[in-house]
């Protein structure tokens, strides 16, 4: 059996924050597979914090809305002639303190949200294509279903995010092999998450509607996200992948049809 190939490697990741977050997992498990890991945080406070559960490794401050800083970020790689086999782009902001209706969404949190959680993929992409291994891959983390409109503004942010994966991968096509993909995933139980208003009552509803009744585990999204990094998934590119236990051929599943309908 192959393994993922990943022995080492040097993988850059964004948007570890805690123990429960898919960075984490993801970051992890390619440092017990032998891979060099890289770190960024987008600001000290994160940082500080984090560096904990892993102090061994190599880690920058970020701001993502700044393209200084990110031109910062591939300048000190490359002083230190650091190749990335792959990038894990796994960041998302916005801000819901005062939750308002979709229509009087601002502009100014509307691009602010948008540029940490979607431009940034192509910002640092672009910053970093000379220093990527020509056949190296690019992971980004999105969301199952990008209609789902309890998720606020944020939706359309990730849709925007998944087409620009499919625009990235032709555009870089025109002088590499590097390929681009997302994974996207069902509601799962992060410290990100609980604060989208609501969420853990769409979280509790989602896992009845997996077919196997039984919650997404993070950890299964971060083993998709690992394989797409790995030299295995070398014919996956400008592609989405869904891990959401069979939640999306679910909707109308009889007994989460029957409670509601027997409730009403």
């Amino acid at each position: 059996m192959k393994t993922l190939q990943l022995t080492d490697k040097t993988f850059l990741i964004t948007g570890v924050a805690n123990r429960k977050s898919i960075a984490f997992s993801v970051a992890k498990s390619l440092e017990e597979s032998g891979a060099r890991v890289i770190l960024t945080f987008q600001n000290d406070d994160i940082a500080q914090k984090t560096l904990k559960l892993f102090p061994d490794v190599d880690s920058y401050i970020v701001d993502v809305e700044n393209q200084d800083s990110i031109d910062q970020l591939r300048d000190s790689l490359k002083e230190k002639e650091i190749v990335l086999d792959g990038f894990l782009h796994s960041m998302a902001y916005a801000n819901y303190l005062n939750p308002k209706p979709f229509h009087e969404t601002s502009y100014e949190d509307y691009v602010q949200a948008d540029r940490i959680s979607h431009f940034s993929l192509i910002a640092l992409s672009n910053s970093l294509k000379d220093i990527f291994n020509k056949n190296a891959s690019v992971v980004t983390m999105s969301i199952s279903n990008t209609r789902v409109t309890s998720y606020g503004y944020m939706g359309p942010i990730k849709a925007t995010l998944d087409a620009s994966v499919s625009y990235l991968a032709k555009s870089f096509s025109a002088f590499s092999k590097v390929r681009f993909n997302a994974v996207c995933a069902g509601p799962l139980k992060t410290s990100a998450s609980s604060g989208i208003p609501g969420y853990i009552d769409n979280y509790l509803y989602a896992e009845k509607l997996t077919l196997r009744k039984e919650a997404l585990k993070t950890e299964e999204v971060a083993n998709t996200a690992l394989f797409l990094l790995s030299p295995l998934s070398t014919g996956i590119n400008a592609t989405g992948i869904t891990v959401d236990a069979g939640m999306s051929c679910n909707y109308f599943d009889q007994d989460v049809v029957k409670t509601t309908v027997d409730n009403s």
